[in-house]
């Protein structure tokens, strides 16, 4: 029977992975309805009895792999994108989650300060159960993603070792509240240091198997298998829950190495984290007691809107002060911070222990609030993160720049400056730092190399940008974006004023460094106060050619739609569908397919651009 159901739970799990990738919506929505079906609301296939004591330790291994391939795919360059942000969202925004979510559960459930604590401790985590299948069907920002993702790792870790930290000081009563400081470091640094030990073993093993290209790829799935295995046992026997802290210090240090066959191993880890993320994530759903959330009621409710529109924004405006987060990138961030596994392992776990010293209303609100939780925000905000993505505007496809040197870093910078998703490529190690302490996205590698540009995203890419001082280098990227991968839009720099033929024969847009130098200079001597503003675009002004697709404006003319045009932006061109450009009048009356050039303040442009190209 029990072989049976887990070829159920997993067949389900598959199943929901496919429908999401079909449907484009995070596969955690659909597995948790899966659990939810065949558990004891619904079929009653699954229950607590039907995996007896094993449950634990099941669950226990999943997460552990899971937060190990978290851990795997957090390289330090994706730490680098947003370092601020992410230290302040996994500490002060931790301890503010904490601390108010416990606050908000005293006050409207009327319970004790205790259970209080062990649920925001709880829902501090995310977790890349839940973030993983929202960013493999949203793209956002290199900076956006790396906050979500390095949050979910480092939290599911914080949150794990506090709560049990919480229960042995404040529950068990086996300690002191000035001991919880350190019995928590102690235990974190039980987990990392036996990560980073196993990570060291296993680094040596694979590093040895080299020379043997072959054997080293097969051995070494099973060996980096073993090496979760033995991370989280081995944590886990020196003191409880420190074993995940152990697997995904253990991924992060692997993920960071030159670890032979490492494509092969990152291959491997993906396939085995939907496994077991699909048998974790339905089985545990199928443990959802709706009776237990039903008690909470109204107070219920109010604790999930408190977490959700109150403390979740508040963690993320006081943790993305930087300028590179745009407006709607915050509430992005926001509006998407689901919660999974480790609070819904956890939470069953210390509902138990609270039975078994005779608190079983508290029991009962542990395991009722932390669900109700993650049942909420998987389904509101999961289930609908591609949505409020598209809403916010915040999946731009990606720019990508070969060429580090003063013109690609000037132009990545104006490009970010507009909201794009830009990624520069360069070569020279050198470029690729300035970049990145500039708060640039950067990638080391070949750009005429086909196996960089596809790690650099072409594949996906809106536009790929050629700056390199040499036209020969420049070409032959752009023939790779335009031949290889179908990139839609492909400029480049062009050094010799002879060679513009052979890029614009490609279809690249050519850009005659001499002629635009040339153009430049004239506008600083002859248009000074144009060539001043043109230089300040970003930041008080804009420039924006768009189609228009707003069906009712097209048959107006340029008079009749004064109105429509926000005061502080003009139409400065009006380009035809057979190409002609020209100043328009009054008396221009759109058509379809025409493109009108809007030209004014950074904010009037936006909403005027808004306006006459509305999001589909």
């Amino acid at each position: 029977m029990l072989v049976a159901t887990v070829a159920l739970v997993l067949t389900l799990g598959v199943a929901s992975r496919v429908l999401a990738d079909r449907l484009q919506i995070p596969s955690v929505l659909f597995l948790i309805v899966a659990g939810i079906a065949i558990g004891p609301e619904m079929l009653g296939l699954v229950s607590r009895e039907t995996f007896g004591g094993g449950l634990s330790a099941m669950v226990g291994v999943s997460v552990a792999i899971i937060l190990f391939e978290g851990g795997y795919h957090l390289r330090l360059e994706k730490l680098r994108e947003s370092p601020t942000a992410l230290t302040r969202l996994v500490t002060v925004g931790a301890a503010i989650t904490w601390l108010g979510t416990a606050a908000a559960v005293v006050v409207f459930l009327e319970t004790s300060l205790e259970v209080g604590l062990l649920v925001g401790a709880l829902l501090i985590a995310t977790g890349p159960t839940v973030i993983g299948p929202i960013l493999q069907v949203v793209t956002v920002r290199d900076h956006v993603a790396s906050v979500l993702e390095g949050e979910g790792v480092i939290n599911d870790v914080t949150a794990a070792i506090l709560v049990v930290v919480i229960f042995e000081v404040f529950v068990a009563g086996n300690g002191t509240p000035a001991a919880l400081v350190g019995d928590f470091a102690m235990r974190l640094f039980v987990g990392l240091a036996v990560g980073a030990l196993v990570a060291g073993a296993v680094w040596l093993v694979l590093d040895r198997a080299r020379s043997r290209p072959c054997a080293a790829a097969l051995h070494g799935r099973l060996i980096v298998l073993a090496g979760v295995v033995v991370a989280y046992a081995g944590a886990e026997t020196i003191a409880s829950e420190t074993g995940i802290a152990a697997a995904a210090m253990a991924g992060f240090v692997l993920g960071n190495v030159d670890l032979p066959s490492h494509e092969e191993i990152i291959d491997f880890l993906d396939d085995l984290s939907v496994v077991v993320l699909s048998f974790v994530f339905v089985a545990l759903a199928a443990l959802i007691d709706f009776a237990d959330m039903r008690a909470l009621g109204l107070a219920g409710l109010a604790i999930v809107v408190a977490i959700t529109l109150v403390l979740r924004p508040a963690v993320i405006y006081l943790s993305t002060t930087d300028a590179r987060f745009t407006h709607n990138e915050r509430l992005f961030l926001s509006a998407v911070g689901p919660r999974g596994i480790i609070p819904a392992s956890v939470a069953t776990l210390f509902a138990v222990e609270l039975q078994a010293i005779g608190r079983p209303r508290e029991a009962q609100l542990l395991a009722g609030t932390v669900f109700l939780i993650i049942f909420a925000t998987v389904v509101l905000q999961a289930g609908l993160a591609r949505q409020i993505a598209d809403s916010l505007e915040v999946s731009p496809m990606r720019t990508i720049i070969v060429g580090g040197g003063r013109v690609g870093l000037s132009l990545a910078q104006r490009l970010e400056q507009d909201g794009e998703n830009v990624l520069l490529v360069d070569h020279d190690p050198g470029a690729v730092e300035k970049a990145r302490k500039r708060g640039l996205r950067a990638l080391e590698g070949d750009g005429t190399d086909a196996d960089v540009l596809e790690d650099a995203g072409a594949d996906d890419a809106k536009t790929v940008i050629a700056t390199t001082p040499d036209d020969d280098v420049n070409l032959l990227v752009c023939q790779l974006a335009k031949t290889t991968f179908d990139v839609g839009e492909v400029a480049s720099r062009v050094n010799q004023p002879d060679n513009v033929g052979a890029f614009e024969s490609l279809g690249v847009h050519a850009i005659d460094l001499s002629m635009a130098t040339a153009w430049s200079l004239e506008n600083v001597l002859e248009r000074p106060s144009l060539s001043a503003w043109m230089n300040e675009l970003g930041r008080t002004g804009d420039v924006q050619e768009i189609e228009v697709t707003a069906t009712d404006l097209v048959g107006k003319t340029i008079a009749d739609l004064n109105a429509e045009i926000p005061e502080g932006v003009i139409v400065g061109l009006l380009t035809h569908r057979n190409g002609t450009t020209e100043v328009p009048t009054g008396d221009h009356e759109l058509r379809d397919g025409d493109r009108v050039t809007f030209l004014g303040q950074t904010e009037a442009v936006d909403r005027a651009t808004k306006r006459f190209h509305p999001h589909d």
